[in-house]
């Protein structure tokens, strides 16, 4: 009985994050639909479960008349002592809200360039610029990285859609110099650290390229003309120039936005940007 209440669990939690747009914090939307699909994997498992228990066993677990070596007792107790790991998840959704990640999550695990710093090309969670070459095999990258170059270098202004943020981020930072010059405009949540001048901050969204797991957070240095007074997490629009500098923290040119125009914005519904392999 406890196993068709954990199957019925983990259906309504997978039921209410898809009910609720939940699930887009998560995992990357495209493959929402291998979720969708699971939900029904699991009322198959939790129906198949409820008549497997109506009908009973032949025989009791305590039954050792197979002459069989093992204590069925033993054996049954090693696995209930797993249920309260396959409840965890189900009590976790249903008492704690689903936390939106934030300024904090820098704070907390340190800014850094974590793909300068380790040789580990597998490494999960990445900072500022975005690096899905791990991903992909060497030929495959180079031709998904120069489509989108073609694509977003071509016009001396560019507006970065959330649809296209990722990817347009990722292609910076591997040809800078294809963007020097030209005008950029987007959308993120304000940081700012010790080392920035009073006129600098970083914009930041928050990204996920498959799943949770391999999220970061992605951006580039802005410049204001005169010193700025933002709070972390305060979100806004900004256009600018692209140019380049060197900034000693990380060892590393890096691209800058010359900010022209600024805009306050409102924390949106979904924070969250995406990588698109299209």
């Amino acid at each position: 009985m406890i196993r068709i209440l954990i199957l019925i669990g983990f259906t309504f939690i997978f039921m209410h994050l898809h009910a609720t747009g939940d699930i887009s914090k998560y995992i990357n939307m495209k493959y929402s639909w291998i979720s969708f699909c699971t939900i029904f994997v699991l009322w198959f498992l939790t129906i198949a479960e409820l008549i497997f228990y109506m009908i009973g066993p032949k025989k009791h677990d305590d039954d050792c008349s197979c002459g069989c070596a093992h204590n069925h007792q033993e054996s049954k107790w090693k696995r209930r002592a797993w249920y309260p790991i396959y409840i965890l998840p189900v009590l976790t959704v249903l008492f704690l809200p689903v936390a939106t990640l934030d300024s904090n999550i820098v704070e907390a695990k340190g800014f850094h360039f974590p793909i300068y710093d380790k040789k580990d090309p597998y490494s999960s969670h990445q900072f500022l610029q975005p690096d899905t070459s791990s991903f992909y095999g060497e030929e495959a990258y180079d031709q998904m990285i120069h489509r989108d170059l073609k694509k977003f270098s071509k016009g001396d202004n560019i507006n970065l859609e959330d649809e296209e943020f990722l990817n347009a981020m990722e292609t910076i930072y591997r040809y800078p110099g294809e963007f020097s010059g030209k005008t950029i405009s987007f959308k993120g949540f304000m940081y700012q650290t010790k080392e920035l001048k009073k006129n600098q901050y970083f914009l930041f969204r928050f990204g996920i390229i498959h799943c949770i797991a391999d999220s970061g957070v992605f951006g580039m240095l802005i410049e204001f003309p005169d010193d700025a007074a933002f709070k972390n997490d305060d979100w806004a629009t900004v256009t600018g120039e692209v140019s380049t500098m060197y900034y000693q923290p990380f060892k590393k040119t890096i691209p800058v936005l010359k900010v022209t125009k600024m805009k306050r914005e409102q924390t949106p519904k979904d924070p969250y940007v995406y990588r698109n392999n299209q």
